[in-house]
């Protein structure tokens, strides 16, 4: 079965995992930075200040993350999706009305929480737990609903600030996706709950923060993550540093977006044909080979690496550590085990621009920082081959 039928057989629970995905990008880093000089005139805070809540708010979403995240094991999908949606209007309201900027900042922290957060989560939990041996196609195709987000939005984005305040332009992307998701949630067929919620008695599974195999991997897996959320909030100490320029950054973005389209569509057919540990042992190489570029030549062209080197290892990130975490830990408790990542993410993604802030202000230069970031990718990628040899030697379906 190829990807075409695929779409024709499940297009309803692939639709809903795509939007899903698409809708994630209200809460992710690249879209809160087009709107941060507004934002922090709005709260009233310097960027130094609105660094530092933004780092906050993140750790905290993170906790609720690991708190609420495992519920989509037992809470029917449509109810979740309708509480997260519902949340997600709510902090949207508060960041870009409120005339408080603490409460603004609250409203920050629950986009942030439901977008990046919930939002993914529930889009890759649905892909990976409703197919079996298509997981993988499934999963590349629920996830091109992020790149096409940063495809689309950034340009959609400068040209409604032309002529619309940024509120406004949150507003109407908001109104976009609500009707749009109104109607997925009156009419569309939804999977139902797969288990039950457990009790004291019941309970029962894996504990991933209290197990070791959880830590080394998570290296790994982190590191494309935290160093590109480096790169995307500073942006403008990047292109300085690499003797580019903001113009060809933003190009480059889109053209991150684009590489995606590839890293997640082949990455799928590779994970089904040659499982997660190959992959998880490859995937990163083009992005630490932009990386090395961009510590050795700079200019332009460093930029257009970076980018498109992320951009192809983060296609084929989600599905390679979901494969992952089916294969070690099983498809029954992957709400689980995937919740503990995703609140392992959104710690260090929240604390990763606080600690590069703190070191641009020490004086080390942004060269430093690369090369800094390419010695974790390389930390991560060691720490992790105990691990995925256990995981080569464990049967595909769990």
């Amino acid at each position: 079965m190829g990807y075409r039928t695929l779409l024709r057989d499940h297009r309803s629970v692939l639709g809903i995992a795509f939007l899903a995905m698409f809708s994630s990008s209200l809460g992710q880093s690249y879209f809160i930075g087009l709107f941060q000089a507004p934002l922090s005139a709005h709260l009233g805070l310097s960027i130094g200040q609105f660094g530092t809540a933004y780092a906050l708010v993140t750790l905290i979403a993170g906790f609720f993350m690991l708190r609420f995240g495992p519920s989509i094991d037992w809470i029917n999908p449509r109810r979740f999706a309708a509480s997260v949606l519902a949340l997600l209007l709510i902090g949207v309201m508060l960041l870009t009305l409120s005339p408080w900027w603490w409460l603004g900042v609250v409203g920050l922290g629950i986009v942030r929480l439901c977008g990046q957060g919930m939002l993914t989560h529930l889009g890759n939990t649905l892909a990976a737990r409703e197919f079996s041996t298509l997981r993988g196609r499934a999963m590349g195709l629920a996830s091109l609903g992020i790149p096409l987000g940063e495809v689309v939005l950034p340009p959609l984005v400068a040209v409604a600030l032309v002529w619309a305040s940024w509120q406004t332009s949150w507003w109407l992307l908001c109104g976009l996706l609500a009707a749009i998701w109104l109607g997925l949630l009156l009419k569309a067929p939804w999977p139902s709950a797969p288990g039950v919620k457990p009790t004291k008695r019941t309970a029962h599974g894996p504990r991933p923060f209290r197990e070791k195999r959880f830590w080394l991997l998570l290296p790994l897996l982190m590191a494309l993550p935290i160093t590109m959320t480096g790169l995307f909030i500073y942006q403008t100490q990047l292109t300085q540093s690499l003797d580019s320029s903001l113009a060809v950054y933003a190009l480059a973005l889109s053209g991150m977006g684009i590489a995606k389209l590839p890293g997640a569509l082949l990455g799928g057919r590779w994970v089904d044909k040659l499982g997660p540990v190959r992959l998880a042992r490859l995937y990163l190489l083009p992005y630490a080979l932009a990386m090395l570029m961009a510590i050795t030549l700079g200019g332009h062209i460093s930029i257009w690496a970076l980018m498109v080197g992320g951009g192809l290892a983060m296609g084929a990130q989600e599905l390679i550590s979901s494969g992952l975490m089916i294969k070690l830990w099983g498809a029954e408790h992957f709400g689980r085990v995937r919740s503990a990542l995703s609140a392992a993410m959104v710690f260090s993604t929240g604390i990763a621009p606080a600690v590069l802030g703190l070191a641009l202000n020490a004086g080390v230069s942004f060269q430093t920082l690369l090369v800094g970031m390419l010695l974790f990718i390389i930390t991560g990628w060691l720490l992790a081959q105990p691990v995925l040899r256990e995981a080569s030697l464990i049967p595909l379906e769990r």
